[in-house]
């Protein structure tokens, strides 16, 4: 089952996953893959409304205990871990509902979408027992306007997009161990912006610094 979510994340957020410590990993698992197929809702819709109808669905079963899930969905039953701060998942989803107004995208839409994507982090690190979520939130918020910007093809949409990444701090954050992927996520953006590369570019020196990230944290 989890194989299963594994293979639908992209392949730096797998590398990432694997420096989860094993109590957190699944609390990681759940969320990233969450996150993917959100994201996935997004790209495939036809249309603004097809995407909202399959976003309100899974915005219904956070507003719900996750112990009462429907059977048969592996990611909820993966995401029952996060019962205690479900609230996260629901707000996932209203950031991802953000982007499918028209386009060109606004910049709030793309701000929308990533603080909620940092509180999700933010609320993944409280799960793990962290005892400052705020940095995980700033970190998770900057990794994710990265990623954004990354997934644009409009010029105008880029442009907005860049300006927010240009606008953040890019201070790396000591975080516990439970948060190591997010390290490693936050760093791996943090060179691609830098080298103004693309944030999913494979090469040894990325790999490199992965292993580097998640072996010793920064």
């Amino acid at each position: 089952m989890t194989a299963s979510l594994i293979d639908t994340l992209p392949v730096l957020q797998r590398l990432a996953l694997s420096y989860a410590p094993k109590p957190a990993r699944e609390a990681w698992l759940g969320l990233l893959a969450l996150d993917a197929r959100l994201a996935g809702v997004v790209r495939a819709a036809s249309e603004p409304m097809l995407a909202q109808l399959r976003l309100a669905w899974w915005r219904e079963q956070f507003r719900e205990p996750l112990t009462e899930a429907p059977a048969g969905e592996p990611l909820l039953a993966v995401l029952r871990a996060w019962e205690p701060q479900r609230a996260a998942l629901e707000g996932l989803v209203d950031g991802w509902e953000a982007i499918t107004a028209d386009p060109p995208l606004p910049a709030t839409a793309m701000m929308t979408l990533a603080r909620a994507r940092g509180r999700a982090l933010g609320a993944l690190a409280t799960l793990a027992g962290a005892s400052d979520d705020e940095a995980a939130e700033r970190l998770g918020l900057e990794w994710a306007l990265a990623d954004i910007a990354g997934r644009l093809a409009d010029k105008r949409e880029k442009d907005l997009a860049s300006a927010l990444v240009g606008a953040c701090e890019w201070r790396s954050a000591r975080l516990p161990r439970a948060m190591r992927p997010l390290a490693v996520m936050h760093g791996l953006a943090a060179r691609a912006v830098r080298r103004r590369e693309p944030l999913d570019a494979g090469t040894l020196a990325t790999l490199a610094l992965a292993v580097r990230i998640g072996l010793l944290g920064r």
